[in-house]
């Protein structure tokens, strides 16, 4: 297992922050032992989040060529028909995965093909678990084409406590399922939008795990 580079520099300020909290208050407020003791353990623990947040594990891609493999680790928060506003804009089956933050937070690619379209929306923080989340929060959407007929997008949201994403396949790019996509920092949320003829292999609060579960076949 290794650290995602996006994590670096957020990693190492806060260690320095917590570095320097702990001995202004060995300097200044230490006190009463036990309150010595409570007051270590959160700043170890605390810098332990932080760095954990940031992990990749390793992990053999379940390669399956007629499927599309959940692009993030979570639950699934709902699955059914919902109306794609911003590429097909047609009607699709929609499968929400919601990201907590003890979750992996590095996406992948549901699927090999090439980059058809990628675009990032500015926009709210609210709880990723509301419906809403998938349209005014922070997003980006990328869709992925194997042909005219296997499409699919999936859309990185931003949550409640979440304030960067980060995305790297441009347009035209050809990426093989299982690939990394980018992140989506401190807690958030990724919807995947699939043709209505798509069968569908999970249900509401299914665990999933990116580059290894199904989420569908075409």
């Amino acid at each position: 297992m290794k650290l995602h580079q996006a994590g670096r520099i957020i990693i190492i300020v806060s260690l320095l922050a917590i570095f320097l909290a702990t001995i202004c208050y060995v300097l200044f407020l230490a006190n009463l032992w036990w309150v010595n003791v409570v007051f270590y353990a959160i700043m170890i623990v605390l810098g332990a989040l932080i760095v954990r947040f940031f992990r990749v594990p390793y992990r053999i891609v379940n390669v399956v060529d007629n499927g599309v493999l959940a692009p993030a680790d979570g639950t699934i928060l709902s699955v059914g028909p919902a109306f794609e506003y911003e590429y097909f804009k047609d009607e699709r089956i929609k499968i929400s995965i919601f990201m907590s933050i003890h979750n992996v937070h590095v996406n992948s690619y549901p699927m090999s093909g090439t980059i058809e379209y990628t675009a990032y929306h500015p926009g709210k923080y609210v709880l990723a678990k509301l419906p809403k989340s998938s349209v005014d929060n922070e997003h980006n959407t990328i869709v992925v084409a194997r042909n005219e007929q296997e499409k699919v997008l999936f859309r990185q949201i931003a949550g409640f406590i979440a304030r960067r994403i980060i995305s790297y396949p441009e347009v035209g790019d050809v990426v093989k399922q299982g690939d990394e996509v980018g992140m989506i920092k401190f807690g958030s949320r990724v919807d995947v939008f699939l043709p209505l003829d798509a069968q569908v292999a999970v249900a509401k609060g299914d665990k999933v795990v990116s580059k290894k579960t199904v989420l569908a076949y075409f």
